[in-house]
């Protein structure tokens, strides 16, 4: 993939953003270009659907405007993370968000930090282009929290693994291709020192997707049965045995990812933002009341420094590093301001808007006419599992960014087989 070379030959941020804003004029469709140019991302939303968006993105993904700070060979410019940046911020206002979030933000930290060069160049480009889209099977019923304790087995057969168990809570297995696994090689030694971490493709026998659905109607999450499912071994990402060294890079991915407004990932799984709020208040007639005028102040000031927070961990990200043991800062703090964003806007519409008339119950179809902004709240009651739980992320704070000591655990360093689990 080659990027037009005036985006390469930029050697400042000036001279990035205003290689950016040429390039949209050049290559964005005119209609989205005059949204952006009178009424920002908001209107753009307006002239365009996700299908049309889809359908264009090859385009802005041959740029290499979708990943600047990677390099070429990967699909980006290779630019500085400053340069990345400026163009970024020239970018936002016409509403460009990058496709296929799971492969950039967790299968792509693990490939930078652990895999070949023949697995960068095989699996990269085609994740920025969102020709292979991705998911992440680690979860499993007995193993979420405790991730390491995981069951799914991982056996040698000839020039390859033959894959074992169950996976939960899969985001958006049912539309992967493929899906970066965390699986058991060997249960005789402690429970993180048996791991390995593969890249397995979805469509083939042995694999079964199984959608579960939302409180709020929504299918998003997945379970997903593993039978003797084929990996080969030059998609093992790093050496046998030593997956959880791996599987942290797209944990720390993960929990970024989630982490809020400015992520670079799903800015805010369920409803809207803070802004959102304020509109709703002079709508509905709160503005009025200095106490939830404050409140929804308070909410919205806090949105803004997580998304400022955010843009400095994504700078990492960009250049193709893993972020460190602050993702979970951001993660702890930004699921639970989403929580607060969501019951507040919800709150703000009063009961004559929080429930919704259903003609005859079906359990496919319940929440047909359920407001947006109820549906964030439903939605955003996940937030602090999913990612990784407040509490896990608590302890990784505690332990790597503030040097506590880990809680005791009478197993440690016992072999997997022998620690009791579920």
């Amino acid at each position: 993939m080659t990027p037009p070379p005036g985006l390469v030959a930029a050697t400042t941020p000036d001279a990035a953003a205003g290689a950016a804003l040429a390039w949209v004029r050049k290559h964005v469709p005119p209609a989205w270009v005059r949204a952006a140019d009178e009424g920002g991302a908001a209107a753009v939303r307006g002239v365009r659907t996700a299908a049309e968006y889809r359908d264009w993105y090859p385009t802005f993904a041959r740029s290499g405007l979708a990943v600047p700070a990677w390099p070429v060979a990967y699909g980006g410019l290779d630019w500085a993370p400053e340069l990345a940046a400026a163009a970024d911020r020239a970018l936002r206002p016409y509403h460009l968000p990058r496709l296929n979030p799971l492969g950039l933000n967790l299968a792509a930290p693990a490939l930078f930090a652990s895999g070949t060069e023949d697995q960068r160049r095989r699996f990269l480009p085609p994740i920025v282009r969102n020709e292979e889209v991705w998911c992440q099977l680690f979860s499993e019923p007995g193993a979420g929290s405790d991730l390491a304790s995981l069951a799914t087995r991982a056996d040698r057969d000839g020039d390859g693994w033959r894959i074992s168990g169950q996976k939960v809570w899969t985001t958006w297995a049912h539309l992967a291709d493929y899906a970066v696994l965390l699986a058991r090689t060997d249960p005789g030694v402690p429970k993180r020192a048996g791991l390995t971490y593969f890249l397995i493709e979805l469509h083939q026998p042995g694999v079964e997707i199984r959608p579960l659905r939302h409180l709020g109607g929504e299918v998003d999450f997945n379970e997903v049965f593993l039978t003797g499912a084929w990996v080969p071994d030059d998609q093992r990402v790093g050496a046998v045995d030593d997956g959880w060294a791996v599987a942290r890079a797209t944990l720390s991915g993960e929990r970024q990812m989630v982490s809020g407004s400015g992520s670079g990932g799903v800015d805010r799984v369920g409803g809207a933002g803070a802004s959102r709020l304020v509109r709703i208040a002079k709508e509905r007639g709160g503005w009025a009341d200095p106490l939830v005028r404050a409140d929804v102040t308070r909410l919205w000031a806090e949105e803004q420094l997580r998304a400022w927070t955010n843009a400095r961990v994504r700078a990492t990200l960009k250049a193709g590093r893993p972020p460190g043991p602050e993702s979970s800062i951001g993660k702890v703090h930004g699921s639970e301001l989403n929580q607060r964003i969501q019951a507040r806007a919800a709150s703000l519409l009063g009961p004559g808007r929080t429930t919704w008339p259903v003609a005859e119950w079906d359990a496919d179809a319940y929440h047909v006419g359920m407001p947006a902004e109820v549906r964030g709240a439903l939605r955003s009651r996940a937030n602090t599992i999913e990612g990784g739980t407040s509490e896990v992320n608590k302890n990784i704070i505690a332990e790597r960014v503030l040097g506590l000591p880990r809680e005791p655990d009478p197993w440690e360093g016992r072999p997997w087989r022998e620690v009791p689990r579920g």
